[in-house]
């Protein structure tokens, strides 16, 4: 099965090919706001490297948020569209389950503005802070490996491989039964949002 995975939520756009447990193709850069400009180009590259067509996929798996209003809907756009069309199954993943990587004891930043920021840790499989938005003076960095933006709370900003991430964290893809109605994940409804 070859499987598309896109990223778009955040600073980087990352596309990658994946067939069965193997990634055959992948491109990452960081490209804030020029995520919309760049996708396409990348997805090209992807297919001439393996050697594959758009027809040739079997599934898409995106990351659904928290991340940028418009960026995460890039990524869900695209997805909607490609498996709408090919009547393919389409897999959402958390951002910031995805950017953990399915490593011990990580917790993942994304800058939610207005002093605040998306928040996830986990240990490998377990969830040990379920995604929220907290305000940044309520975050304690503890005894975690810090995954995105560090800086927020005095530490060195560091990403994974989000491709190596989509295939470490497979076994957390959910599938999409309404692709129709899919919304992307803001974290709006979380009390910390607010504050």
């Amino acid at each position: 099965m070859l499987t598309l995975c896109l990223d778009t939520a955040y600073r980087y756009l990352t596309c990658a090919l994946i067939e069965d447990d193997k990634i055959i193709a992948k491109k990452s850069a960081e490209c804030f706001k020029r995520q919309s400009e760049e996708v396409f180009h990348f997805l090209d590259i992807l297919l001439a490297e393996s050697n594959r067509r758009l027809l040739d996929i079997d599934a898409v798996c995106i990351s659904k948020g928290p991340g940028s209003y418009t960026g995460v809907r890039i990524a869900m756009t695209i997805a909607k569209v490609i498996c709408s069309l090919k009547g393919l199954k389409l897999y959402t993943i958390s951002t910031l389950r995805l950017y953990a990587a399915n490593d011990p004891m990580t917790m993942v930043l994304m800058d939610a503005r207005a002093h605040r920021a998306y928040i996830g840790i986990y240990d490998k499989e377990r969830v040990l802070l379920k995604d929220c938005a907290k305000d940044l003076a309520c975050i304690v960095k503890g005894d975690y490996r810090i995954v995105g933006d560090g800086h927020l709370i005095g530490e060195e900003d560091q990403m994974p491989d989000i491709a190596e991430a989509f295939l470490k964290t497979r076994h957390f893809w959910e599938e999409e039964r309404d692709v129709d109605h899919l919304t992307p994940l803001y974290l709006k409804e979380s009390d910390a949002y607010y504050r």
